[in-house]
């Protein structure tokens, strides 16, 4: 966490600035000196909810000019689709988290980190998954050595997902991985880095016609031994008794199962649960470790925080750059690729 945290104006007032940005910086104590949005009430409506938030900015130029007196940091939480135009006018040199994904499209993804380079922003990306507690407490697990070599990571997920939620997906070509897999993508290069080859397909399901893929089965290839899978399915819809959704991590001493408690019934969630079988410890059962906090909204305290470390010691670790987040996208474009040459014809 860093010391003396700088304040922070958000550009946009969605479900998710709602639901987690502001909850994780009211946890974090990050000071808030303000939101805008183009829909007017919006912005006015968190600033009421939220006693921390300062203040509801009638226009853009008043966030800027506030942001520039007070040496803020921008938390753009907007769809991929308005970043670049935001980034523009951002003054040169200003720190920044442009929430995920990193455009629509590794062209775009292209045009942000060239126009991030041009004009020196401190920039990083809101792939926040990686700082949710279960992760943070799988990677001290595993760094203590206590599975022994991980070879074998699994997300799956199998659940009804409300995509009616989120209204501007209805008109997007890319939806599952681009906005719900790409956070397991990321998460698999956290710990595996860039895999030598992936394999994809994502499709339709046929109950929500209107929308693009929402169903998906990932490949990622590290050749020897080491493999990731990320299996996803959005549309089951038949009660809750076997709906799931998990990461599993396969070492050579032990395992790690972890139940994803935000993807159920959403957005209410189920709390996640963390559970591990070590051989250097038991042969004989699993043990679970109580978890505080959970990816909604604790995780979302990562990236901001490791900015903010950035800005103050631009040696610290900083695993949300623009740089690495660009890797993350290229790797989903690869997925896409994958998607579109498809599987090999049997007939």
């Amino acid at each position: 966490m860093p010391d003396n945290p700088l304040p922070i104006v958000i550009i946009g007032a969605g479900g998710i600035v709602r639901d987690a940005h502001l909850p994780a910086y009211e946890i974090a104590k990050f000071p808030v000196a303000g939101i805008y949005d183009a829909s007017p009430g919006k912005a006015q409506l968190l600033v009421d909810s939220f006693g921390f938030v300062k203040v509801a900015f009638d226009s853009p130029d008043l966030l800027f000019r506030k942001a520039l007196e007070l040496g803020a940091v921008y938390d753009l939480a907007v769809p991929a689709d308005q970043i670049l135009k935001i980034l523009e006018r951002l003054p040169d040199g200003s720190a920044v988290l442009i929430q995920k994904p990193m455009g629509e499209n590794l062209e775009q993804a292209t045009k942000i980190s060239d126009l991030c380079r041009k004009k020196a922003l401190l920039a990083a990306v809101n792939f926040q998954l990686r700082h949710a507690p279960f992760i943070l407490a799988a990677r001290d697990l595993i760094h203590q050595g206590l599975i022994g070599e991980v070879f074998d990571i699994e997300f799956k997920v199998g659940v009804h997902t409300p995509w009616e939620l989120w209204e501007f997906l209805k008109i997007k070509p890319r939806v599952e991985i681009l906005y719900h897999s790409i956070h397991y993508v990321d998460a698999v290069r956290a710990f595996f880095g860039d895999p030598s080859k992936v394999y994809a397909s994502t499709i339709k399901h046929p109950n929500v016609k209107s929308l693009a893929a929402t169903r998906s089965t990932i490949v990622l290839d590290y050749g020897g031994f080491k493999q990731a899978r990320i299996l996803t399915n959005h549309g089951h819809n038949f009660g809750s008794k076997h709906q799931e959704s998990y990461l599993k991590i396969e070492g050579t001493h032990g395992a790690i199962k972890i139940q994803i408690g935000v993807s159920f019934d959403y957005p209410k969630g189920r709390p996640s649960k963390f559970e591990y079988y070590s051989k250097k410890i038991s042969k004989e059962c699993w043990q679970e470790i109580p978890l505080t906090g959970d990816w909604f909204p604790h995780a979302f305290i990562g990236p901001m925080a490791s900015l903010q470390n950035q800005i103050k010691n631009p040696l610290s670790a900083f695993s949300n750059s623009v740089e690495d987040a660009f890797q993350t996208m290229s790797l989903v474009e690869k997925l896409y690729e994958s998607n579109e040459k498809g599987g090999l014809a049997f007939k």
